[in-house]
């Protein structure tokens, strides 16, 4: 079965507002290698649109420096997968899932690979829910927000996870990576 894994970036203060962080070339390289890790993005509505909107090819004309491209290539190239109930349909190396998420989810995990990676809010949290996410990563930033969207509000149990791993940045920020424990 493939492991389901989650990351999201995120202040001191559990904001999780992607305008908030400071991503610099370390930080790609880290978010590139995890997605390396995986052989499809699973995303909802909001977070397929935004990294859509940033990263799709051709190239961005904005002013992104160059150790952005890695991350915009790899994610451009990634197949993905869409939760939504709105869109009627999607492109972009893109598949709309329909139908009950948790069977839907589990279906994408019973074929072969070396993994399915999700991020953003919404999704992550029904996914947690539902018990398949298989390995958490909270990429901690040196930073208090003091306002933005939080983690897993709402979430109707807690989660007992175990660290498995933690990598420092030079930036400060530390990667906590987490398993739920069984």
């Amino acid at each position: 079965m493939q492991p389901l894994r989650y990351s999201i970036n995120l202040t001191l203060d559990g904001c999780c507002d992607h305008r908030v962080g400071e991503a610099d070339e370390e930080l790609h390289r880290h978010a590139v290698e995890n997605l390396e890790r995986a052989d499809a993005l699973l995303f909802g509505r909001v977070t397929y649109g935004m990294m859509e909107a940033a990263f799709r090819a051709p190239v961005r004309t904005d002013a992104a420096p160059a150790w952005t491209e890695p991350f915009a290539r790899t994610i451009d190239a990634a197949k993905k997968y869409v939760v939504s109930s709105t869109l009627e349909r999607v492109d972009w190396n893109a598949e709309l899932l329909c139908g009950d998420l948790a069977d839907s989810v589990r279906e994408l995990k019973q074929g072969p690979g070396r993994g399915l990676f999700t991020g953003g809010v919404m999704l992550p949290r029904a996914l947690a829910e539902l018990g398949l996410i298989d390995e958490y990563e909270f990429v901690v930033h040196p930073r208090i927000a003091g306002h933005g969207p939080t983690l897993f509000a709402g979430l109707s149990q807690h989660l007992d996870l175990r660290l498995v791993d933690r990598q420092e940045f030079d930036s400060g920020a530390v990667a906590l990576r987490y398993e739920p424990r069984g």
